[in-house]
């Protein structure tokens, strides 16, 4: 009896923590800390102004050339999933334009 209310309990907890890992929307997303230097610095920058619906994305398929990096927001948003989509729409554009290979993906804290 004790196993399996241990297990229930165990089982609990992972859960409740898978659901906070990941974000609600439809989109992949990264990490910051996956983030090159030079983004992770403009993601510092704008993390002041940003609220709990302001959503951010990048692409980049180099960690040192700055013509091969793409990283937009959406800021002064009232919706989430608007932000996410406004956000990967702006870097989807925009890797389009400079023609980097990796898809854009949602960063996360």
């Amino acid at each position: 009896m004790n196993r399996i209310k241990y297990s229930l309990i165990c089982a609990l907890v992972w859960t409740s923590f898978a659901a906070y890992a990941k974000p609600i929307g439809p989109y992949p997303f990264m990490h910051v800390s996956e983030l090159p230097d030079p983004l992770r610095s403009v993601w510092k920058e704008l993390k002041p102004e940003m609220t709990p619906m302001s959503a951010c994305a990048a692409a980049f398929d180099s960690h040192s050339e700055g013509d091969k990096m793409v990283f937009r927001c959406s800021i002064h948003i009232k919706m989430a999933a608007e932000g996410e989509r406004r956000a990967m729409r702006y870097c989807e554009e925009k890797r389009a334009e400079k023609g980097i290979r990796m898809p854009c993906k949602l960063v996360l804290e």
